[in-house]
């Protein structure tokens, strides 16, 4: 009884090709948007949590931030704000729960060897700069505690740095200039991304023209003071620490530490006009996580809308076929076919459609991650300029199939296909045998 069904619906369907090829595409679309959405949606929110967990979640990060211009007191040109050597100190004699704090100091400088010069991120670290950013030597090696000590005239060069400078030659041993001060290279990084800003909390990172010196050598050799030139107008900066980061020995310590270091600061500065910004990256993660369940949700309920449609269109033909079919109908009730033989011979139609749009739509969902990256490399390649302002996080995304995804996908086509098709079918079932054979 149920091949015998299946092969009826079939005929029928074949019967009017191009109709049940409209119908089929309605589900095919929604269950593929369902699948396109969610897997983009999962794509982008897995390359920002990636770059947060880059930070490190038991990683409390302290930012100098300079304030407005009319908060802030010229001394002598100079403009001082950020964190202080002194808060440092602080800082590590009265919070107990840190393990562990990293200082940094940051200036962009121009870097010269021989006849070549090259802008670079000058920053001043110590050794435990290279584990904390995850950064890995390529040659000779980082920063070493001695180096920090002495306050040495060393540096390691980043990849994009060791690039332009020694194309041919080893980089080790090699002395560059930086403001007509040498200093002797004693390691080469490997290659590493550039790390997206993120959520307006933290600027990008390109670590490839990244040159590495001892903090304590920053300090003595380049100063505290940076001057900026723009067109018409100059200003001078004086910053001892771009950025401290600490460390926490659990997740659960993360949140009352920040909150300890940010009270602390709030002492040690002026509240009212901070120049200070207190980054958790364990908050943003939670942030992230709860921002990509409402995304997830927001294209769900876009891609069940266009399912819905599919759905309505199957109502709409299923109806119009009832019209087309009512002799055929009132034939088989004559000859014996009971109302619930209508209603499983058309619910069957339905199925059969709602099944084959439900595995195109699956396969053509699983061709999602590929086809986008290629789109997204053609408009790159034809469009440079327009693309160039997409979100980094955007930009490098790649879309993420979810296995769950194509079942609720299929799952949810086939019942709104049954849903729309029993009105129809039991319309079908309920009509007047005589009217039927009596209809033209």
């Amino acid at each position: 009884m149920f091949w015998r069904t299946l092969q009826q619906g079939a005929k029928s369907l074949l019967l009017h090709p191009l109709r049940s090829l409209l119908t089929l595409l309605g589900i095919f679309i929604g269950v593929t948007s369902v699948v396109w959405l969610l897997a983009i949606s999962e794509g982008i929110s897995r390359s920002a949590q990636k770059q947060i967990e880059d930070l490190g979640v038991t990683n409390i990060i302290l930012l100098s931030k300079r304030p407005a211009d009319d908060n802030l007191e010229d001394t002598d040109f100079w403009t001082p704000y950020g964190i202080k050597r002194r808060d440092y100190d602080t800082l590590i004699d009265t919070i107990p729960t840190l393990s562990f704090a990293l200082r940094i100091r940051e200036a962009y400088r121009e870097a010269h060897y021989r006849d070549k010069t090259m802008q670079v991120r000058l920053v001043g670290c110590t050794s435990e700069y290279a584990r904390v950013m995850h950064l890995d030597v390529r040659r000779g090696h980082f920063l070493s505690p001695i180096d920090v000590e002495n306050e040495d005239n060393v540096c390691v060069l980043g990849a994009g740095t060791a690039e332009k400078f020694f194309p041919l030659e080893d980089p080790v041993g090699q002395t560059i200039r930086i403001r007509d001060i040498p200093y002797r290279v004693v390691g080469l990084m490997k290659a590493r991304l550039p790390m997206a800003g993120i959520a307006g909390s933290l600027d990008s990172q390109d670590f490839g023209s990244d040159v590495y010196i001892p903090v304590t050598t920053f300090w003595r050799r380049i100063g505290d003071r940076t001057l900026t030139i723009s067109v018409g107008q100059r200003s001078g900066q004086e910053v001892e620490l771009s950025q401290i980061t600490f460390q926490v020995d659990s997740i659960d310590e993360v949140v009352s530490t920040a909150k300890a270091i940010e009270e602390t600061m709030d002492r040690l500065h002026d509240a009212d006009q901070p120049d200070y910004a207190v980054i958790t990256p364990l908050e943003l993660l939670e942030q992230a996580r709860a921002t990509r369940l409402m995304f997830m949700i927001f294209m769900g309920l876009i891609a069940f809308i266009s399912l819905l449609v599919g759905g309505i269109g199957i109502m709409n033909i299923m109806l119009a076929t009832i019209t087309e079919r009512t002799r055929e109908i009132g034939v088989r009730r004559a000859l014996g076919a009971t109302r619930s033989d209508i209603v499983r011979q058309f619910l069957t139609e339905v199925t059969v459609l709602t099944t084959i749009g439900g595995l195109a739509g699956i396969l053509a969902g699983l061709g999602c991650p590929w086809l986008l990256v290629q789109l997204r490399e053609l408009l790159l390649d034809v469009f440079p300029t327009a693309t160039a302002g997409l979100p980094d996080i955007v930009a490098d995304a790649t879309p993420v199939v979810l296995p769950w995804s194509i079942a609720l996908a299929f799952g949810i086509s086939v019942f709104i296909g049954i849903l729309f098709g029993i009105y129809p079918a039991r319309r079908a079932a309920h009509l007047d045998p005589i009217e039927a054979l009596r209809h033209e």
